[in-house]
């Protein structure tokens, strides 16, 4: 019964945690802005550094990544099932991506996602993060870089003694990133995506 009752609050706890807002409650706590209604919209780290500057963008970017960990390796931790790590863990990206403080909508779950699975598989993270930067670096764009590091995760999984459920979780989630990304891969496809 114990059971029963502490599996939904890891859960609960994961969703309400990942929806915290952070570039959009940075912005209007901070700056009296709403990044909502400004760049691309979104709430995420990188919109957030675009409307805000790079300290908030980096704050944004960091307590993501923060909001991802702590669902893999404190909440889950509430009940020993096997399977409540990546529970928790979707239920943070999906808290991120659909917010419940700002009427499901939110950001694109790269960095909870990267916190995410440097909790659960931090190796392969580790290169996916490796990934990213030099796809930034390179191209100027988070959006290649994230889309990049989702496709390199999703494979390095396979590479390291990780459980099925975490590598099926991996491709799961990568290709949610890749599906929240689709405005953004048909404006790289035009040249018209914004660089950094």
């Amino acid at each position: 019964m114990t059971g029963m009752i502490l599996i939904p609050i890891a859960l609960c706890l994961s969703f309400v945690f990942g929806s915290i807002p952070t570039g959009y409650w940075l912005g209007l706590a901070f700056c009296g802005k709403d990044i909502r209604k400004e760049g691309s919209g979104n709430i995420g780290a990188t919109n957030t550094m675009r409307c805000l500057g790079k300290g908030y963008g980096a704050l944004a970017l960091a307590f993501d990544v923060f909001k991802g960990w702590v669902a893999v390796v404190l909440f889950a931790h509430l009940y020993a099932w096997t399977y409540l790590p990546v529970a928790c863990g979707l239920a943070a990206i999906l808290g991120h991506t659909f917010s419940l403080f700002v009427r499901f909508r939110g950001g694109k779950g790269v960095a909870t996602s990267a916190g995410v699975f440097i909790g659960l598989a931090p190796f392969p993270a580790a290169i996916a993060g490796a990934v990213f930067l030099g796809v930034v670096v390179v191209t100027r764009m988070v959006s290649a870089g994230s889309v990049a590091a989702a496709v390199t995760l999703a494979v390095t999984v396979f590479l390291f003694p990780l459980s099925a459920p975490v590598r099926a979780f991996t491709v799961l989630v990568a290709l949610l990133i890749l599906i929240r990304h689709q405005s953004n891969l048909r404006r790289i496809w035009r040249h018209e995506e914004p660089k950094l």
